[in-house]
């Protein structure tokens, strides 16, 4: 199997994550991404060369040649690999760029609570005969 142009390694125990890493995974035909689910047993961060602190801060990533994008260039990388980077447009913007930054690490911080706002729910671990702990609609890899 070929390397992923990005690797995701996401909260799996934030309902509204795991709704963006499936809809992601859906989108990637081309199997340019790999997920990490960082609430499994056993994830080791060190690899990357960040804390599971600054994990849970924000969304990381880690392009094939070795580069861990942090936040919001994590999803402008992910959504351009799946050929929907018109959704995250303004992300390119430079001037807009500091706000969004801004308004990405407080929902981070908050995800928990706007899954709830959202209407996201907890997925159960098992689903449609998938039953494992962390994500049951993402590969385990």
């Amino acid at each position: 199997m070929s390397t992923p142009a990005l690797r995701l390694y996401f909260d799996g125990q934030c309902p509204f994550c795991m709704a963006e890493m499936a809809r992601l995974r859906l989108w990637d035909t081309a199997g340019k991404l790999a997920f990490t689910d960082m609430a499994e047993d056993g994830f080791d961060p060190t690899p990357m060369g960040v804390d599971m602190a600054a994990l849970n801060r924000e969304l990381h990533s880690l392009t094939a040649d070795g580069q861990v994008l942090i936040g919001i260039d994590s999803l402008l990388a992910a959504y351009t690999l799946v050929g929907r980077g018109w959704v995250v447009f303004p992300l390119r913007v430079k001037a807009f760029r500091p706000v969004l930054a801004a308004l990405y690490r407080a929902f981070a911080r908050n995800r928990y609570q706007f899954s709830k706002m959202l209407g996201y729910r907890p997925v159960p671990a098992c689903e449609a005969g998938i039953c494992r702990t962390g994500s049951p609609f993402l590969p385990r890899e």
